[in-house]
This record gives structure tokens, sequence and C-alpha cells, in this order.
């Protein structure tokens, strides 16, 4: 898993036809890859060893493990998932865009992208719930209405099943007789 120190303070020299190089740290290549995946939908966060980052925007290299051979990038990412989102398009989305942004800012070549799913968010859900709790926002007496009918419904599926079940016996009902 990448830790800070992974990231740090390598560099990558790029020569130029004029006799100049560029040097980009690992860190940059990071940051660029973090962002790119972070704006795939479907991402909830980042995933590293010591747990998960939720959040597109927290911890921006958290979960990101850059190699460099030369000119070639090699790249891993951990991430966490949405739930309901499809895994392999979310993963395949990743690839693509860190890869594109990579190649687009540096000019390096990105030889591959590996994106391991590290984990599945409900936080989307559960704020979804949160919210439709909150705009049903019912007083007290209409939630012992509602509590009362419900136990009601309860107590009169019972009786049915109670009813069901005497006459499969063939027996008769006790409060009929």
């Amino acid at each position: 898993m990448a830790s800070k120190k992974d990231n740090l303070p390598v560099n990558v020299d790029v020569d130029l036809e004029n006799g100049g190089t560029i040097r980009y740290a690992n860190e940059v290549i990071a940051i660029i890859a973090g962002v790119a995946a972070g704006e795939v939908d479907g991402i909830a966060g980042m995933a590293t060893s010591g747990g998960i980052s939720l959040g597109r925007k927290s911890g921006i290299t958290r979960g990101i493990k850059i190699e460099v051979a030369g000119e070639d990038v090699g790249v891993e990412i951990y991430i966490v998932v949405e739930y309901g989102s499809p895994m392999q398009k979310v993963a395949s989305d990743v690839q693509e865009n860190v890869r594109k942004a990579i190649e687009t800012m540096t000019g390096l070549h990105v030889v591959k992208v590996d994106v391991h799913v590290q984990g599945v968010s409900f936080e989307k859900e559960k704020k979804a719930l949160q919210t439709g709790l909150e705009s049903a926002h019912l007083t007290s007496e209409e939630n012992e209405r509602i509590q009362s009918e419900v136990r009601q419904v309860i107590r009169d599926e019972k009786k049915t099943e109670e009813n069901a079940e005497t006459e499969e016996n063939g027996e008769e009902d006790p409060a009929s007789v």
C-alpha cells in the first residue's frame, strides 16, 4: 500500500531535445492520479492499508502508489466504490481517466493503472435516508397515530393467521361457538 514516503521525493527526469530536463516528483504524479480518480462517478473515496478515507477530496494522494522507470509510469490505486455503482465500470473509468490525465499533463507514458476495489460505501444511501426522514419530520401525534395503526395491522394479521390455521385443522373458531 502506498505510504507517504512512496510518493516523495523521487523525481522523474525527462530529457528535452534542447538539452534541458523536466523533473516530476512522484507526489506530483500521485496528485494528478488522485484528482483524476476522484472525478469518476461512483468513487466514494480512497483506501489505504490503515483504512478507508471517504470523500473525493480527502487525502488526494491517499491510496495511490507510483512506480517510475524512465519515462514509463505505473500506478496502483486503492478505491472505495459507492454502493449501487457498477464496480467494473467505475474501475475501468478510473483507469482511463488516470491514464489520460497523467499522459496529457506530463507527457509521460502510463504503462499500467491497477485499480484495487477495497470497499463499498453506503454513505450516499444513508444521506438519502436521513434527508427523507428530515423532510418527513412528523409531529408526535402523527407518530403515535402511525404506530397505533401499525400495531392494529399486526394484530389483524395475527388473527387472520390464527383463523386460517383453525380452519385448516378442521377446528371451529372458539369465539364463534
